[in-house]
């Protein structure tokens, strides 16, 4: 396991694809949480109008637009950790170096496991990045505006080191992902499609029901703000509420191992030519 825990984690940093997508999602973080910085401020109920056929939810208080901002990577950056996990392993397929790989290592559970194992290194590396982008970003243009910022509140930075963790599972979630479909760029078009369009709508959908909102909490992309305990969709009231913390982690684990369970019941069974 150590052998095969190493070599995965160097095809993962002596490759150009992490590094690029490391820095555009730091530009485009601290770009986001900039502008949703200025907008929440200058009227904290623009974005608090409630969920389609409910009531006026409060406007968001400077407190939660603090907690909103710094783990807005959680709500809308989450796609990039992904994306690099899921491409680790659909880049053995697509280069076919997945046959060197497994001759090397015929033990498939082992470099399945080594793979996820190894990504969590890289999410934990885009998590810290995405994170302070947002924080960054979010804190400087508070202070622009003669705002709080909320940087010693011991809840808001408890949410913003969470927004670590949660972006660091996501980076296993992409692995597990890639082990079960493993065209790479139909993993691509399915993971861009569902975290910026499919799961959105989704949760605001089934958000306006009562027998539907404990589904959205559910969801994935849901379980992993609720491991920050703030959420953008959630505290803007365009969403149903959060899951506890831990809750949501067990759940966004619990994805990425079904995940990897099902591609090596599958994809990984199969003869590899």
């Amino acid at each position: 396991m150590k052998a095969a825990l190493r070599t995965e984690y160097r095809k993962l940093v002596t490759t150009r694809l992490w590094w690029i997508l490391l820095l555009t999602m730091a530009g485009y973080m601290a770009f986001l949480a900039g502008i949703m910085a200025f907008a929440l401020t200058q009227d904290p109920a623009s974005m608090s109008g409630g969920r389609p056929g409910s009531d006026p939810s409060i406007p968001m208080t400077p407190e939660t637009i603090a907690r909103t901002l710094y783990t807005l990577a959680t709500s809308l950056g989450y796609v990039f950790p992904v994306l690099v996990g899921a491409m680790a392993m659909t880049s053995e397929f697509r280069h076919q170096t997945i046959t060197p790989t497994l001759l090397a290592e015929p033990r498939r559970t082992v470099f399945l496991t080594a793979k996820m194992l190894s990504s969590i290194a890289v999410g934990l590396l885009f998590g810290v990045v995405g994170t302070a982008a947002t924080v960054g970003a979010g804190a400087g243009v508070l202070a622009l505006l003669g705002k709080p910022s909320f940087l010693a509140d011991p809840i808001v930075l408890r949410s913003a080191a969470l927004s670590v963790l949660a972006l660091t599972v996501w980076a296993i979630v992409g692995v597990g992902f890639g082990a079960l479909l493993t065209n790479q760029l139909a993993v691509i078009v399915i993971m861009l499609a569902f975290t910026q369009f499919v799961e959105p709508i989704l949760r605001i959908v089934l958000g306006q029901f009562d027998w539907s909102q404990g589904i959205s909490k559910y969801l994935p992309g849901a379980a992993g703000e609720a491991i920050t305990g703030s959420s953008f969709y959630a505290d803007s009231g365009m969403a149903a509420g959060l899951l506890s913390s831990w809750l949501g982690f067990v759940v966004l684990l619990g994805y990425a191992i079904a995940f990897a369970l099902f591609g090596r019941l599958t994809t990984l069974r199969h003869d590899i030519t």
